[in-house]
């Protein structure tokens, strides 16, 4: 079973930059990024193939995010700069054991992270 474990969420002015990280402790292929903000529904944030020749990001974040990986220590990342006040959310990330490709939705993701809190104060 594979256990993702997300870091780095906290509160932060609006303009400011966070970068969050999701340490895999098996196998996770397909990556990807979700937030959940109160009230709302779980959206995709970015996403990132096996071998970081696709990614994909939503467009309220294009420009702003950038989605990473580190294969040799099992370790995605998300660069989050000029947050939005919109931007507070729990942040989860999300794998997939056997797909090597771009998973947008959330269902193509077997495996979830616990998640973590980005707050952006106005």
């Amino acid at each position: 079973q594979v256990q993702l474990v997300e870091s780095g969420g906290g509160l932060v002015q609006a303009g400011g930059s966070l970068r969050l990280s999701c340490a895999a402790s098996g196998r996770a292929y397909a990556m990807g990024w979700f937030r959940q903000a109160p009230g709302k529904g779980r959206e995709f944030v970015a996403g990132i193939s096996w071998g970081s020749d696709s990614i994909h990001y939503a467009d309220s974040v294009k420009g702003r995010f950038t989605i990473s990986r580190n294969n040799a220590e099992n370790t995605m990342y998300l660069q989050m700069n000029s947050l939005k006040p919109e931007d507070t959310a729990v942040y989860y990330c999300a794998s997939h054991p056997y797909f090597r490709g771009l998973a947008v939705a959330a269902g193509n993701y077997l495996h979830w992270g616990q998640g973590t809190q980005v707050t952006v104060s106005s």
